[in-house]
């Protein structure tokens, strides 16, 4: 059998994308064979993290932490916003094209007649390219879900869950114990197993014991107080409180639950990566995760942010309302047709007064006319305009807000990429 081979990566993308009849094939195994074939097993910590949101902001920050230790980390997520190459990192470095082709061609030759999904053949080349460049500590966010994800074809030396809510239903479940479960499918036998859910459904809690891991739960085992006056916090875990540590660099309220469980989680393989004191303020005050509540620099304000369900729409809210006095929020919104689009709206409607509604440029988006209906009812009086792209959405909004106003960019990773690419563009 002819196999594929090209120089560019692009070329490559286009191949992986071709590959498989369906974009999502959940199990394991198909992604498991071929791993096998290519002898993938890594002999360094593998930390995954699972969740519905908060699970690349948590990979961020321990992978900062790590890396301002002085290990050498390799970091998987998904999806990427402007470059493919963003989902593989070396010490937060994205991975080069050629690096990339390397273990695009490793894995081609090695599948023989097996199919793999895009996602799929990605998680393997990430860990091809973790073991080639000797990492001390692999860590790898989940896709979707965990049980049947192919990250968790690769067992993990800690499992952290970040939180639990409604996505992706077609596929986990219409209910948070469903869903739960299929999150929990990362924990593994003996090994440290922690949830950041301050309500963590009972199937978490039953997975845990059923596998034998020991299990860890925010506000129980480990959790985080503000400290003091200032902008100082405590985290506290099974070995140990630490105190006065910096706010994260990454802004939200919600990121302290987010960075209590980094900590804890590398509190609970720590008898293999130690960082110190030090290294875990450097990590939390140089972590950097672009369109998690970033704000750009300049007037009117720029906030962008991949909230695409109801659960990061209302964390958003709260981090907004948070940021400051702005006269009015003018939101350039986009989104997947088969997301809970109207409770997304719900979450921040009475925060917005104006809206421009596009569809990003990806089959899977709903319409500017479904956006435009499901606004409507949510919030009829809100002024709102519809547009032939996201970017042309953004210039409106652009030109439309003043000084002291603010612009929100959100509703899916595709639309905050559209924004960020035409402003790297108007440069």
């Amino acid at each position: 059998m002819s196999r594929f081979d090209a120089a560019t990566l692009a070329e490559w993308l286009s191949h992986l994308e071709s590959l498989h009849s369906s974009e999502i094939d959940m199990g394991l195994v198909r992604v498991s064979q071929v791993r096998d074939a290519l002898g993938l097993q890594p002999t360094f910590p593998v930390l995954t993290v699972g969740g519905t949101n908060g699970k690349g902001s948590v990979c961020a920050m321990m992978s900062s932490m790590l890396r301002a230790a002085g290990y050498k980390v390799g970091t998987f997520t998904s999806p990427h916003l402007l470059h493919y190459n963003e989902r593989v990192r070396i010490n937060m470095e994205p991975a080069s094209d050629e690096q990339l082709v390397a273990s695009f061609r490793a894995i081609e030759a090695a599948r023989g007649e097996t199919t793999l999904t895009y996602f799929e053949f990605g998680t393997l080349a990430a860990m091809h390219q973790f073991i080639a460049d000797k990492v001390d500590v692999a860590v790898m966010e989940v896709g979707l879900g965990g049980r049947l994800d192919s990250v968790n074809t690769f067992d993990a030396d800690v499992a952290g869950v970040v939180s639990i809510d409604l996505d992706h239903q077609a596929w986990l479940g219409d209910n948070r114990e469903s869903i739960g479960a299929e999150k929990a499918g990362i924990f593994r036998a003996g090994k440290p197993a922690l949830c950041a859910d301050p309500n963590p459904p009972q199937s978490i809690l039953d997975a845990a014991e059923r596998v034998g891991a020991p299990l860890q739960l925010i506000g129980r085992d480990f959790g985080y107080a503000k400290e003091g006056e200032g902008n100082q916090w405590v985290c506290w875990t099974p070995h140990g409180a630490r105190h006065a540590l910096p706010l994260p660099a990454l802004r939200g309220p919600y990121q302290l639950a987010n960075a209590s469980i980094a900590i804890a989680m590398l509190d609970a393989v720590r008898d293999r990566l130690p960082p110190g004191i030090g290294d875990i303020k450097r990590g939390l005050l140089e972590v950097e995760w672009p369109a998690r509540c970033q704000v750009l620099p300049g007037r009117p304000q720029t906030v962008l942010d991949v909230a695409h369900n109801p659960h990061a729409a209302r964390a958003l809210r709260t981090a907004l309302d948070q940021m400051g006095f702005s006269a009015r929020t003018h939101a350039v919104f986009g989104a997947m047709a088969d997301k809970d689009i109207a409770g997304v709206v719900s979450a921040l409607a009475d925060r917005i007064d104006r809206w421009y509604l596009a569809a990003p440029d990806l089959p899977r988006a709903a319409s500017v006319e479904q956006l435009a209906s499901i606004v409507s009812s949510v919030a009829p009086q809100a002024p709102q305009a519809g547009f032939a792209s996201v970017s042309a959405a953004w210039q409106a909004a652009c030109e439309q807000a003043a000084e002291a106003d603010r612009i929100l960019v959100f509703g899916s990773f595709y639309t905050v990429a559209e924004v960020m690419n035409a402003q790297h563009g108007s440069r």
